[in-house]
């Protein structure tokens, strides 16, 4: 019986690949497995997962033919699982010695769907520990009631999938698997779509994974059109929010949340290219007139003058070809 399934997809990281190996090593046990899949890299990252099938105890190597995006390797990864539990792991991040069988321990004792773990940002030298933003630690928790309140941050906000790890009960109830094909902000509807439709969770203080930021080849460092794939994840947030039974209090934090993602694209437009920003702009208009009108203006009068300000006059923009996500 495999206790722990961990999912790491890999695409272009033969830089940082054997440090993730090195720490799944010592991370290993019997009845772990780790499900190493290669989104179709083009570097040397191929060959190091074909010498770590080999030399990774429990390791399960998986090649796509065709670079899918990390949702699409996520779901790979996923569809092969054997594990009671479920976790992931991106290919540049990298985790201390004996994390998976603590975090194991945990699911354990609590017994609950899912539970969300603390983590290191990395960033060149420096070292930034992320809280998950909920209060109450190692106690079973309602995840609906951990969406709001909507002015404040809350673990919807903290959508990282790697910080935390899964009971398979959600795979078979669907739960689990990622929007298919999207590039960036795919753990967005899927941490919603969890605390939405999952009965229970749990905020413990275990560090353990250390996250890579800064990375070249990382998305969040590229300005294509890649990057605007937030806006079919938000897009998806909230249409499906708003057909919960309790869309009047959740949609507004969808909302909101979704408005202050455009506004941060918006504030750092120059790292994009000119023709993306371009889009950027148009896409965000259309999808400001999208949201519920209503809601929308709370949510606009809620914010600071300075950014309401700006997404007032991008949703009178006037709709151009293409704006659609």
């Amino acid at each position: 019986m495999v206790k722990l399934s961990v999912i790491v997809p890999f695409y272009n990281v033969q830089q940082y690949a054997p440090d993730t190996l090195r720490s799944l090593k010592a991370n290993a046990r019997e009845d772990f497995e780790f499900i190493l899949v290669d989104d179709c890299s083009r570097d040397g990252t191929p060959e190091i997962l074909a010498r770590a099938e080999r030399e990774l105890p429990g390791a399960v190597y998986v090649r796509h033919e065709r670079n899918g995006g990390l949702a699409t390797a996520r779901n790979t990864g996923i569809d092969r699982a054997r594990g009671a539990y479920l976790t992931f792991l991106d290919g540049d991040d990298w985790l201390a010695p004996g994390y998976f069988p603590r975090l194991v321990t945990a699911m354990d004792e609590l017994g609950c769907d899912f539970i969300r773990t603390d983590h290191v940002q990395c960033t060149a030298r420096s070292r930034v520990v992320n809280r998950v933003p909920v209060g109450r630690r190692n106690v079973v928790l309602d995840p609906r009631e951990a969406i709001l309140p909507t002015d404040r941050s809350t673990s919807v906000d903290y959508a990282y999938a790697w910080a935390g790890v899964y009971h398979r009960r959600l795979l078979d109830k669907g739960l689990l698997h990622f929007t298919d094909g999207l590039r960036t902000a795919e753990d967005r509807p899927w941490i919603w779509k969890l605390h939405r439709e999952a009965e229970s969770f749990a905020a413990v203080s275990l560090l353990g994974v250390f996250y890579r930021r800064g990375v070249a080849s990382s998305l969040t460092q590229i300005g294509d059109v890649r990057q605007l794939d937030f806006i079919r994840a938000f897009d998806q947030v909230v249409a499906e929010t708003a057909q919960d039974r309790d869309a009047d209090q959740l949609l507004p934090k969808a909302v909101r949340t979704y408005c202050a993602i455009i506004s941060h694209h918006l504030g750092s437009i120059e790292r994009f290219e000119p023709a993306v920003a371009k889009k950027l702009k148009s896409m965000s208009a259309a999808a400001l007139r999208r949201m519920p009108q209503d809601v929308l203006d709370d949510a606009l009068d809620s914010m600071d003058l300075q950014r309401a300000g700006k997404l007032r006059r991008l949703r009178r923009r006037p709709a151009s070809a293409g704006a659609a996500a």
